[in-house]
């Protein structure tokens, strides 16, 4: 079996996912790792795999089937993806929502120029949720549909809460409200402003001697992320931190609620969820699929960027299309 070759972009939780993540699909091998750090300091787990300046990524132009790319959505992906799609076929799991169809745009001009696929924004959220939303949405065109994040650790949150004054460490999960999922499987299709379908739970490390009032109070208005929010704020010992909380579990649900018959009188609910213990490890072992069918585009010269919408289940798998057939229709 002929490998595919894959260069990880960037090592950090996401990119320590890809790297596992290869280990379990005997198709594909890791064949480098391109990192900003001095390499000498970046101690991956794949013996004999070298570990390389960004600057040299280049230097790979035509050694490497596919790069996946394990930066930021904020500041890393925007600039990397178009600019490597020019060399290279490239994945990454780019979730800024409002701004996919500019970085759409960035990266199809890219990899039409360099002959090249670039799939962007495959992940959960956007990514197999999105699936789920056309696929119910295209079945059911009459009804509504919601999304559900959680319980999980939401980073950026978390990040926001280490920002405010005071504090030393935190971790925020999202939670769904229960009864605005029964009220959506009830089939009702109630109307839920942001308050109602979710609520946000701190737990906070404070610095020796801070306000703790003020500390909550600040988390609680902080706008964009909790103002909107029921929000309960937590303060714990460092250590509990480590010891309760040291992971980073996610999930969610996608919920569809639809009408068919001659008056709209047959209701129908579908329902895709996630329970993810990691959410960087799930992430990455999906990037791994995608990369394979980045892989089998390039070769079918269908060059641009792609989205999950525009790639077809079969070319996520390793199996041919007679086995997929045969095993799994």
């Amino acid at each position: 079996m002929e490998k595919i070759k894959i260069g990880i972009v960037g090592y950090g939780n996401l990119g320590r996912g890809v790297e596992l993540a290869v280990r379990q699909n005997p198709d594909t091998e890791l064949c480098a790792v391109f990192t900003r750090r001095d390499p000498s300091t970046v101690k991956i787990l794949t013996e004999g795999c070298p570990v390389y300046k960004m600057d040299d990524i280049l230097n790979f132009k035509g050694k490497l089937d596919v790069l996946i790319l394990c930066g930021g959505s904020a500041t890393d992906l925007p600039v990397q993806t178009p600019m490597l799609a020019k060399h290279f076929n490239v994945v990454d799991s780019f979730d800024t929502h409002a701004n996919i169809p500019v970085h759409f745009e960035d990266v199809d001009k890219a990899a039409k120029e360099g002959n090249t696929v670039g799939v962007i924004s495959v992940g959960w959220d956007p990514g197999m949720f999105s699936i789920n939303r056309i696929y119910s949405e295209a079945v059911l065109p009459q009804g509504s549909t919601y999304t559900f994040w959680g319980k999980g650790v939401s980073q950026g949150h978390s990040d926001a809460i280490r920002r405010v004054e005071g504090v030393l460490d935190a971790k925020q999960y999202t939670i769904p409200v229960e009864a605005a999922m029964d009220a959506v499987r009830s089939g009702s299709n109630p109307e839920l402003s942001t308050r109602e379908k979710h609520t946000r739970e701190c737990f906070v490390v404070a610095k020796e001697g801070a306000d703790k009032a003020k500390i909550e109070n600040d988390i609680k208005t902080m706008p964009n992320y909790f103002a909107d929010y029921d929000t309960t704020v937590h303060f714990i010992s460092e250590e509990e931190l480590k010891r309760d909380h040291s992971g980073i579990p996610h999930g969610g649900f996608v919920i569809r609620s639809g009408k068919t018959g001659e008056n709209g009188e047959t209701n129908h609910i579908i329902e895709y969820s996630l329970k993810l213990g990691s959410n960087p490890e799930f992430t990455s072992s999906i990037l791994v699929a995608y990369a394979r069918a980045a892989v089998k585009l390039a070769k079918e010269g269908s060059f641009g960027c792609k989205t999950a919408f525009d790639i077809a289940p079969a070319y996520l798998s390793p199996k041919s299309p007679a086995d997929l057939r045969k095993e799994l229709l």
